[in-house]
């Protein structure tokens, strides 16, 4: 396998991996919460799909990335329950 091919390769797994992790983060205690994430801390995706894994976002507070917050806090933290219309 080629160096291209095996790096491609490892950062297909580190993602995975991650998103998996993060969407086992919920629960019923637990809610996602949109725009309060900080750059490189979102628990998953984004919501209009410039990247499939945690810890991606680009910028602190965007909209469409989320993480993970205790039910009911979301929006005193000063982020939405659900994510941006498209």
């Amino acid at each position: 396998m080629n160096k291209a091919a095996m790096i491609a390769a490892a950062l297909a797994a580190t993602c995975a991996a991650g998103s998996a992790n993060a969407q086992m983060g919920g629960g019923a205690d637990k809610e996602k919460c949109y725009g309060v994430a900080k750059a490189g801390q979102n628990d998953c995706a984004s919501s209009d799909g410039k990247h499939g894994c945690a810890s991606m976002a680009a910028t602190d507070n965007a909209p469409t990335e989320w993480k993970w917050v205790p039910k009911g806090s979301c929006e005193k933290l000063g982020g939405k329950p659900t994510p941006p219309a498209k």
